[in-house]
């Protein structure tokens, strides 16, 4: 066991930021904690690190129970989005400074540094000072500092999120590669469903302080257990729907959509498809749903088309030689069929869902 989290609960006055969280991450695995802001991430990481307190829950960290123990005697590596880089050291003063702390020989501390500046690809940089660095250098720093102790665990709270998209696309793919070598148990705070299936072996999604799912970045995006997870994780064509006799109906002229679950129960609903789940043709066919393309913008890897049924609006991706070869425009119909979709009763209502998803950013 690496790292168990069970029935964590922390409040700040009348804000639950951390409402019975339980997860495990195992020996040697990056696991992502993924939310939108406000959903208990990095609360629960500081509550891990000992920066902060739960309210109730255990924290254990390598088989030991460490919720009682004071930060420094958790061995535990922690970087943050901001570098905290003393910025009077040299890189290589900065890498040593938990050594030092320790009072390591220092032919002990000269050989970490040295193996550290290898590690993270930055050999010759070590009498530089961090104002010299670009920002994923620094963070790059921080990092090594953090590991030079070798921590039994690390913790990562959004590291990228002060980078611009090119840096930070790098610097994921080469965390993942780093941690492939260094084999340390983390966990991964970030707000960004890309980076956390590029780079984790399994994601805990968060909303408002409560766990929603947990599994491998495959199994949160292909099969989300929840309407919240299956409109968070990618972009999700977000379809309001009645069921009314065993039908799922949308929109004013009551379309019938392709489902095939068994529906006793009527009421409101929504159909989560994502755009690539939407299969366009120009044949006919009468099992199909029939829509207009209304709009068409490029990609660079992909076309993404607009299109209008009835008065609902949907989007959908083609690849660039298929798009090409099918020689879509605007205001041709089309036929679509849905390759994967999610159903969920709407038990709060469309408005609830709507106002929800708008104030998380995740519909327009």
């Amino acid at each position: 066991m690496g790292i168990l989290v069970k029935n964590l609960n922390k409040k700040f006055g009348d804000f639950t930021a951390v409402d019975d969280v339980s997860f495990e991450v195992e020996q040697g695995k990056l696991v992502a904690l993924l939310g939108p802001s406000g959903s208990g991430k990095s609360t629960i990481l500081r509550i891990i690190a000992g920066l902060e307190e739960p309210d109730s829950g255990a924290v254990y960290l390598t088989g030991e129970d460490a919720t009682a123990l004071p930060t420094q005697r958790r061995n535990v590596g922690f970087v943050f989005q901001h570098y905290a880089l003393f910025k009077h050291m040299t890189v290589a003063k900065n890498i040593a400074f938990g050594l030092e702390v320790q009072k390591r020989p220092q032919n002990e501390i000269k050989n970490r540094v040295e193996e550290l500046l290898d590690l993270v690809q930055l050999k010759g940089y070590e009498n530089h000072y961090p104002s010299q660095l670009s920002g994923g250098q620094r963070q790059r720093v921080a990092l090594a500092r953090a590991l030079a102790p070798k921590p039994k665990v690390l913790l990562l709270d959004e590291p990228f999120g002060a980078l611009d998209a090119k840096v930070r696309q790098n610097l994921a793919g080469w965390l993942r590669q780093l941690h492939r070598e260094v084999q340390v148990t983390s966990i991964f705070v970030t707000h960004d469903q890309e980076e956390a299936i590029e780079i984790s072996d399994r994601i805990v999604v968060l909303n408002r302080g409560r766990v929603e799912q947990i599994g491998r970045p495959e199994e949160i995006y292909d099969k989300p257990l929840t309407k919240f997870v299956a409109s968070f994780i990618g972009h999700a064509n977000v379809i309001e729907a009645i069921v009314q006799d065993g039908k799922v109906l949308a929109g004013k002229d009551r379309i019938e959509l392709p489902v095939s679950h068994a529906l006793s129960e009527s009421g409101e609903a929504v159909v989560l498809v994502r755009p690539e789940d939407i299969v366009i043709a120009k044949d006919a066919s009468a099992s199909e749903l029939s829509a207009s393309i209304v709009g068409i913008r490029y990609r660079g890897d992909v076309y993404e088309l607009t299109l209008q049924m009835s008065e609902v609006t949907l989007h959908a991706v083609e690849e660039k030689l298929r798009y090409q070869q099918q020689n879509w425009g605007i205001g041709d119909r089309v036929q679509l069929h849905f390759n994967k979709f999610k159903f969920f009763y709407a038990e709060e209502g469309h408005d609830a869902i709507r106002e929800r998803l708008h104030s998380l950013g995740y519909i327009e």
